[in-house]
């Protein structure tokens, strides 16, 4: 949905921009990926992992360069690998909707 509105808006030449504050680290890769789209020109306010959250979602730290930039990943899926064996420790309840 979140491409949608981005096509919609660049079809009628507005600027988006993407916002994330305290998303976890996969919540951010989303983000990334998302504001790498070509009508995001606004500048965002995507940070790096470790500004929030002690311990990280992701086995690597999304990091900002010196800059404040942050690299888009280039591999398959959106970048980064979850660390399941953190994320199982911390999980209190799953629930699988089919």
């Amino acid at each position: 949905e979140a491409i949608k509105v981005h096509d919609l808006c660049q079809q009628h030449n507005i600027p988006v921009w993407c916002g994330g504050m305290l998303e976890s680290g996969i919540g951010r890769a989303h983000n990334i990926a998302l504001a790498s789209l070509p009508n995001f020109v606004l500048p965002g306010d995507v940070s790096a992992s470790q500004r929030y959250w002690k311990r990280e979602l992701l086995t690597q730290p999304i990091e900002a360069t010196p800059h404040g930039t942050i690299a888009v990943p280039t591999g398959v899926g959106f970048g980064f690998d979850i660390d399941f064996p953190f994320l199982d420790s911390i999980t209190v309840r799953q629930e699988i909707v089919r």
